[in-house]
């Protein structure tokens, strides 16, 4: 399964998007355009990846433009897991 498909259904899961989050491609914007995706969902979301993909995000490494399109943010744990 592709790491956009993964992020796709871990976003439809920890934003209960009901199944919306299917049809999102790499440039589907994220961050101000999702009105579920605010501060404490962001948490949730980044908890969701680290124990999904099995990794740690750095503080440095999180800003608002990992979270611009399902794309940057795939590009952030591909980047994080070498794939």
């Amino acid at each position: 399964m592709h790491i956009e498909t993964q992020i796709a259904d871990i976003l439809d899961t920890v934003l209960g998007l009901q199944g919306r989050g299917r049809d999102f491609g790499r440039d589907t914007p994220l961050l101000g355009a999702l009105p579920e995706l605010d501060s404490m969902a962001v948490l949730s979301l980044i908890t969701a990846l680290e124990e999904h993909f099995g990794l740690a995000f750095d503080d440095d490494e999180l800003d608002g433009a990992a979270f611009a399109t399902l794309g940057t943010l795939a590009d952030l744990v591909r980047a994080k897991t070498g794939g």
